[in-house]
């Protein structure tokens, strides 16, 4: 091989290096800057890149996916000068390569110190009570002020969450009781409520059935008045119709009437419970001598072709009731 050969060989290999260093390769999810003689020119998108070999050179190897920053825990002093231990997560996505690589020195230290001085300002801006009860809401605020301070470094704020929330051991202790002593609160007066309701209802029932009581009540008053004024328009009819025969002469019929009334009274006098002997008063005569003046109404009545004559003194033969009238 002559010294011509040799150089061919040695200009065609610098030729072939020449050519790789400037073929860039960018994966996926990356974006790589350029710089010329340090300064930057363009960013790399993923895939197969040329640059010019020996004035351009790669600068920063950004990644492009949403990337997840761990936030230690710290101690907050809330409003009402209660001390907790705060820790959380931060997830944040870079857009612009170039502002994310040289507007801002070492990129997550700095979303990390911004976003533990924001929580700080934040919940202790708050009491206690209101830190444990929204976090949404402390999230959502930290969120808006974090991706407001890092937008000039060219990244997106997508989240930041609170992942624990720890109060001293004595203030747990304290808010256990607090809430234990708001529950049997609630519980008693629940429970009164509750008596309360019952002692209505009952009420309301009693009062009910005193007034449904007190209408059957009148109703059966009513009701018994009627039959009674039915009653007594009957038998002042029948005492209508009586008189009218009396004054007619009819002797039958006042015979009839005073036999009604003389059985109505030996029934309740029979009827009696206590007596175990009836005496029977010496006027029973009247009664059964009336009979046959009953006997001469109901022959008539029924259109009897015999008279029966009021003063026979034949049913008395059939008397066996002895006198017990006074000497």
């Amino acid at each position: 091989m002559t010294g011509f050969d040799l150089v061919l060989v040695i200009f065609g290999f610098l030729v072939l290096i020449t050519l790789f260093s400037g073929v860039k390769t960018v994966p996926q999810g990356y974006h790589y800057t350029v710089l010329r003689f340090g300064r930057y020119t363009r960013t790399l998108a993923p895939g197969l890149n040329l640059i010019v070999p020996f004035f351009d050179r790669i600068g920063a190897k950004l990644n492009m996916m949403e990337q997840v920053l761990d936030v230690p825990t710290q101690e907050v002093i809330t409003r009402d000068n209660a001390t907790v231990s705060v820790d959380g997560v931060a997830f944040y996505q870079i857009l612009n390569a170039a502002q994310a690589a040289y507007e801002v020195s070492d990129l997550n230290y700095a979303i990390l110190n911004l976003t533990m001085t924001n929580i700080r300002t934040v919940m202790g801006s708050m009491d206690l009570d209101e830190l444990l009860s929204n976090r949404d809401t402390i999230n959502e605020r930290l969120l808006h002020v974090v991706d407001d301070a890092a937008h000039s470094w060219g990244i997106k704020m997508t989240r930041v969450e609170i992942k624990d929330i720890n109060p001293p051991k004595d203030l747990i202790e304290s808010m256990g009781r607090q809430m234990k002593a708001e529950r049997d609160k609630r519980a008693q007066v629940l429970e009164a409520e509750g008596d309360r309701n019952a002692q209505i209802l009952r009420a309301e029932g009693l009062k009910q059935a005193q007034i449904l009581q007190a209408e059957g009540k009148r109703e059966a008053a009513y009701r018994e008045a009627e039959a009674r004024e039915r009653l007594a328009e009957a038998e002042a009819k029948a005492t209508s119709l009586v008189s009218d025969a009396i004054a007619d002469g009819n002797v039958q019929a006042i015979n009839y009437f005073i036999a009604q009334k003389y059985t109505e009274a030996l029934i309740e006098i029979g009827s009696s419970k206590n007596n175990k002997i009836v005496m029977m008063p010496l006027e029973a005569s009247s009664l059964i001598g009336s009979l046959g003046g009953i006997g001469a109404i109901a022959k008539e009545v029924f259109g009897s072709g015999s008279d029966v004559n009021a003063n026979d003194p034949a049913p008395q033969r059939g008397r066996s009731v002895p006198s017990t009238g006074k000497k």
